[in-house]
């Protein structure tokens, strides 16, 4: 009973009123997500009649502007704030997701991603610097962990939310699904009235800074390099097993579904223990043993491939994505604190832009590369995939000794102090 009442005293930090705000908000856009993006190929190939390839591309098409509208919307958190630039990327989500109800034609469904995808640019580095800024620095890692979390739990239950309502004979459910999540976006920004902009930061000399001082910061661009290897062998090769799981394991898609879902539930439940657990402990190392643990995970999945099928290679993967999960919970409780110790605050959007950029860019080229190396030697993929991550490991150890002494541990927790902003007049 004592072991149990200490676990639940971890799922409920002591942060800022402010943050648990900023999160409450971010739990209910996940919600949204989870209901309509895991069925918007679906949507576009089965309701619209739109091609496959064609269709791809209009996924696509989300994540590539993306990539380009980050670093553009960095520059302007530094300028205007991340509170102001997090609602303008919300309303251009809304915008973005809403009209894809009104996709008759391949183009308008490119304009809607484009849409949606310079809000989704935008996003991430609005709402990390938001985080950083609200949050005090010893507890940042508490911080973006509970934003995980939120993450995963509403894009979970959405997604189960999602697949009841769904339903391809029935266009209108479909137009439900993207309603709502347009809906989710505007309850965001509405739960931002209750959200001071944090302080500015002033620069110690009146040089102005830009991107060229981010990119110089050789200790921070090691980082970020190591986060965007992470991502494209491990986090993201979780696009590329589905098509593994059915054509070489003979998994249902019903059973696919179970798997995400257990993937989600140990981050739910694990992710902010596992935060308490490495406090006081060396970042570095901890990514050491992300790559250690992601690499066990890969190195499963030829097992269920080769010599399983059906339901027991489903329950073999399950412990991939067990123990993917575990993986993602170590990476969350480093990462973004991290980086948010090693930026320069007068750039903090800056810096967020570029660290959201290494992930997005490894949701591009991982995928990508992993569908060329499934095309011609589907069970290569996983050792290799867990060979780069072992690799990643290694570099995180070499790259210690660079790192500033204060952002070398995770903080050991403290009495908090609880600071409640009062909301903007």
């Amino acid at each position: 009973m004592r072991h149990l009442r200490a676990y639940l005293r971890t799922l409920n930090p002591p942060l800022p009123s402010s943050v648990r705000t900023l999160q409450a908000g971010a739990l209910v856009n996940a919600l949204g997500n989870g209901l309509a993006y895991p069925f918007l190929f679906i949507y576009l190939h089965n309701v619209r009649d739109i091609d496959l390839a064609t269709a791809g591309l209009i996924v696509g098409t989300n994540s590539a502007v993306g990539l380009v509208a980050g670093p553009v919307v960095g520059t302007l958190v530094d300028r205007v704030g991340g509170r102001l630039t997090l609602a303008v990327s919300l309303w251009l989500l809304a915008i973005g997701f809403g009209s894809y109800v009104f996709v008759e034609d391949p183009w308008q469904g490119f304009v809607a991603s484009a849409i949606a995808g310079v809000g989704n640019g935008g996003f991430w580095p609005s709402q990390s610097s938001l985080i950083a800024g609200l949050t005090p620095q010893e507890q940042r890692h508490q911080a973006f962990a509970m934003q995980r979390v939120m993450m995963n739990l509403g894009i979970g239950l959405g997604g189960l939310a999602g697949g009841l309502i769904a339903t391809t004979s029935d266009p209108d459910t479909f137009t439900v699904l993207f309603a709502a999540d347009a809906a989710t976006f505007v309850l965001y920004s509405l739960f931002l009235f209750r959200v001071p902009s944090p302080p500015r930061a002033v620069r110690e000399n009146a040089k102005p800074g830009g991107y060229g001082e981010v990119l110089r910061h050789r200790v921070f661009m090691g980082v970020v390099g190591l986060n965007f290897v992470f991502i494209a062998a491990g986090m993201a090769q979780l696009e590329t097993l589905p098509v593994y799981a059915k054509n070489e394991a003979g998994v249902a898609e019903r059973g696919i579904g179970v798997l995400f879902f257990l993937n989600t539930l140990v981050i739910v439940l694990a992710q902010l223990p596992t935060a308490r657990v490495l406090e006081g402990s060396r970042r570095m190392r901890t990514l050491a043993a992300l790559g250690v643990v992601w690499a066990a995970g890969l190195l499963i999945v030829p097992i269920a491939g080769i010599s399983l099928n059906g339901f027991a290679a489903a329950a073999l993967l399950a412990v991939t994505f067990c123990v993917i999960a575990v993986g993602e919970c170590l990476h969350g409780t480093v990462q973004a604190p991290l980086v948010s110790d090693l930026a320069d605050h007068t750039l903090i959007g800056r810096y967020m832009a570029i660290s959201a950029f290494s992930w997005g860019v490894g949701f591009t080229l991982g995928p990508a590369i992993g569908g060329i190396v499934l095309d011609h030697s589907p069970h290569l993929l996983w050792p290799a995939a867990a060979a780069v991550c072992l690799a990643a490991g290694a570099a995180a150890l070499a790259l210690e000794r660079a790192i500033p002494t204060y952002a070398r541990t995770t903080p050991a927790r403290r009495e908090p102090v609880l600071a409640t902003a009062s909301p903007p007049a």
